[in-house]
């Protein structure tokens, strides 16, 4: 990407904010076309005739979507008796939704991320309406298709180590422009996943891994989708053999891959991890059944700080490769977490050790760090109370989900959480995860101990009330985690 195409996607970006920042609510301006599951092809072809409509949304006996049939599937559909089929045999099944309150530029970003054309928009469980690219005026627009066109394109490390300083600059572009934290967050994970999995598939092409299924992991912030500027690496690999190969000889032949992905992503600017919680790590490189043991090892660990080390891994999620193995692995220990209410009781209770910068006698509590004197860690004392307590609750309920966010609100729909608590709580984590991002974007400089820091003094009093309010939230989610299991 060239200096002058970089800054007219740059303005482009940035002017069409407004536009992206309508909620999808304001973009359904009709009610969405529905047919049953087993209507046929034929019926449903002219209900989408008689409606001139490009989609169709298949509902259950409770009006509940099921699935989704666009034109794209009605062209694949082979002529001659074909008419004749159920609607199930060719729609979309469980079809990506979003809340009416979400805004535009979330569906643009996760019809990008899911490669889709349509979301659904719902209203308290309600389908409202369809959503299309079409609807969002392209894609392109946003400049979404453009970057993950020059990846899909690149041939080389060094080119998509190119290309991710153009989507750090462009970050940069969305915070100083004042877009909405998950807006952005969801930009710059999208794009991250996008530029890590075309890494993945160039090393990929030099190593033999023929008879092996495998699927690189992403732990941490980035299993979270909650990537900042300064996130360094924190993935693994699951793997299986088909040939009855031993684990130990599958992990020989994917160590040398794994080390060359760390290598790349290292040079596309995601640092190695100074923890080694990384794929090229032995004790990150294994079979679905020795993950199932380290996972087992951990559930009956009562030591705090070896569970506090493994809490990274808790957070994990499918990046590239087999995600039935990821899914596997999931559904394997959430079914055994909500057995252990001791495992969870500890988990709590390790939720605690990190503790809201709210100072007793003054504003803030800080603390002084190497080039950043009477500072708050807005990673320790900011974000960190809202993604572990998020984490025991999704754990506790076994919800999928690995997102902060997400978590929280699935936990309200579990009826764990109230609904007013956690929209305050994602308020008050989204702006401390805007301060971080825009507090990394202003520090240019080396230090990385400092890159979570802030001074309190250099905010203004809006922002230092808004701190102080995201804080007493933080404390507030704590409490009801004390109360829950009576810490």
């Amino acid at each position: 990407m060239t200096r002058k195409e970089h800054s007219l996607l740059e303005r482009r970006l940035a002017g069409e904010q407004q536009t992206f920042a309508r909620p999808l609510r304001s973009l359904v301006l009709r009610a969405a076309v529905t047919c049953d599951r087993d209507d046929t092809i034929a019926q449903t072809a002219a209900l989408m005739r008689a409606h001139g409509v490009g989609s169709v949304v298949a509902v259950d006996s409770r009006s509940q979507p099921v699935g989704i049939v666009t034109s794209h599937d009605m062209v694949r559909v082979v002529a001659g008796n074909a008419g004749a089929q159920r609607v199930a045999e060719i729609m979309s099944p469980d079809p990506v939704s979003l809340p009416a309150h979400a805004l535009a530029f979330e569906a643009a970003v996760t019809m990008t991320a899911r490669r889709i054309r349509h979301v659904l928009v719902m209203d308290e469980g309600r389908l409202i309406g369809v959503v299309s690219e079409r609807d969002l005026f392209s894609l392109q627009r946003l400049g979404l298709g453009e970057i993950t066109m020059e990846m899909r394109l690149a041939s080389a490390v060094p080119v998509l180590a190119g290309l991710a300083a153009v989507v750090r600059t462009l970050t940069e572009t969305l915070v100083g422009q004042g877009v909405a934290t998950e807006q952005v967050a969801l930009f710059v994970s999208v794009l991250n996943d996008r530029l890590s999995q075309r890494v993945i598939e160039i090393v990929r092409k030099r190593h033999d891994l023929e008879r092996i299924s495998w699927c690189w992991l992403a732990f941490g912030s980035e299993g979270r989708v909650e990537q900042t500027f300064a996130s360094d690496q924190d993935n693994g690999l699951v793997f299986v053999a088909h040939d009855g190969s031993s684990p130990r000889a599958l992990r020989d032949r994917l160590l040398p891959f794994a080390r060359e992905v760390n290598d790349g992503l290292d040079a596309c600017g995601f640092p190695l991890c100074k923890g080694n919680v990384m794929a090229s790590n032995p004790a990150l490189c294994l079979s679905l059944d020795e993950w199932k043991t380290k996972f087992a090892g951990w559930l009956v660990n009562t030591d705090p700080q070896a569970l506090l080390d493994a809490s990274i891994c808790f957070d994990f999620r499918a990046l590239a490769g087999d995600a039935t193995l990821t899914a596997a692995l999931r559904e394997w220990l959430l079914a055994r977490v909500r057995s252990r209410p001791a495992f969870l009781r500890l988990l709590a209770e390790n939720a605690m050790t990190a503790h809201p910068a709210s100072g007793l006698l003054r504003d803030f509590a800080t603390d002084d760090a190497p080039e950043a004197p009477h500072s708050i860690d807005l990673k320790m004392h900011g974000a960190r109370p809202f993604v572990d307590a998020a984490r025991v609750y999704a754990l506790a309920h076994g919800l999928p989900q690995t997102g902060t966010v997400e978590r929280l609100r699935a936990a309200v729909a579990a009826r764990a959480l109230g609904g007013a608590d956690v929209s305050a709580w994602v308020r008050a984590f989204g702006y401390i995860q805007g301060l971080r991002l825009r507090t990394q974007g202003l520090d240019r400089s080396e230090h990385r101990a400092a890159v979570n820091r802030v001074d309190p003094d250099s905010l203004d009093e809006f922002e230092r009330r808004s701190l102080k309010e995201a804080f007493r939230q933080a404390s507030r989610l704590q409490q009801r985690l004390r109360l829950d299991y009576r810490l």
